[in-house]
């Protein structure tokens, strides 16, 4: 078994690093592509964003165009009823006819004025009871309205001069040539309005084509959002799985490591153990002390008591410890 390589040996993970290095760039390259994704998903949602408030604001000119068009309209329906009330009077001439009179650029801009706060008036009071706003936005709105309201009541007095005017059945040639007149005029008025109201209707059209597009356009950044998110997240669940395998190749390399370090240890112990001296070991220290207190006297290097006792300078050796021994007093057991 071998531990850590030496200069020039192969390693013994290279296999498994390669590996592991390859893992962690395909890793890194699908985090990049991910975050790529959702960037591009974040920018289509800022589009999408920028797009619906356009949207918005362009709805609220649709409202207005609206209210000015069925102004139109119900001005040109007036005229109409008009023109077809004074029709039915010119049928008969013995009953009493009504018709609305005046200057024709008063009645004109007094009839449309009137018309369009009243259409303005019910789409506002029908929009604060039907959708939620902010505090700040209902006072706006309710302010509004009052305006409104008092500019309608600024405009009866005008609305009501036009009321049907009677004719003098005393004379009824004046009164058909009245009457006459009075169709005419109405006629005139009502195809007046009803051109006005082709042209305002056109103008609504467009407004309604870039309100569709704006729309359209809307759910199109939307649904090219989501699907770059959509994108990106199965790109990070691929990521979740990968890390799994990469995290195991990890751990793998950590206990190949963990394990040539353990053997390293084990075998500089064992090394170190058979190399020590007899001064160095414990085992041996712990044996002459046994041996001393037993026999009451030590043999060192392999010199035995019949030699220390031939050997003059063994016996004075051994003298001189003896006393040095009587001296110490004897050696007592703990």
């Amino acid at each position: 078994m071998r531990g850590f390589p030496n200069d020039g040996e192969k390693n013994p993970d290279a296999d498994q690093l390669e590996e592991l290095r390859s893992m962690e760039a395909r890793v890194r390259k699908m985090r990049d592509n991910r975050n790529s994704l959702r960037e591009q998903g974040k920018a289509l949602a800022k589009k999408r964003d920028a797009v619906q408030e356009q949207y918005r604001e362009h709805r609220e000119k649709i409202q207005e165009m609206k209210a000015e068009l069925e102004a139109i309209q119900a001005e040109r329906n007036m005229f109409r009823a008009k023109r077809d009330a004074i029709n039915a009077q010119l049928k008969d001439l013995f009953s009493q006819a009504k018709g609305r009179r005046g200057e024709h650029g008063e009645r004109k801009s007094a009839t449309a004025e009137y018309s369009q706060l009243m259409s303005q008036i019910n789409n506002l009071e029908e929009q604060f009871e039907t959708t939620s706003s902010s505090t700040k936005k209902e006072k706006e709105t309710m302010e509004r309205i009052k305006r409104m309201k008092n500019r309608v009541r600024e405009l009866e007095p005008e609305v009501e001069k036009f009321e049907m005017v009677a004719v003098d059945l005393s004379n009824i040639d004046e009164a058909i040539n009245t009457l006459k007149a009075e169709s005419d005029d109405a006629h005139n008025n009502f195809v007046d309005a009803l051109k006005r109201a082709d042209e305002k209707w056109n103008e609504f059209k467009e407004l309604l084509n870039h309100r569709d597009f704006l729309k359209a356009e809307g759910d199109r950044h939307h649904s090219e959002s989501v699907e770059f998110h959509e994108k990106a997240n199965a790109i990070h669940d691929k990521i979740d799985q990968l890390m799994v395998d990469v995290n195991k190749v990890r751990e793998q390399l950590n206990m190949a490591i963990e394990e040539r370090k353990s053997w390293l240890t084990d075998h500089n112990k064992a090394v170190k153990a058979q190399m020590k001296s007899g001064a160095e070991s414990d085992e041996v220290a712990d044996m002459l002390v046994n041996t001393l207190l037993n026999n009451g006297e030590l043999v060192f290097g392999g010199v035995g008591r019949d030699d220390a006792s031939n050997n003059p300078t063994a016996r004075q050796a051994g003298s001189s410890k003896k006393k040095n021994m009587r001296r110490m007093g004897p050696i007592r057991r703990k």
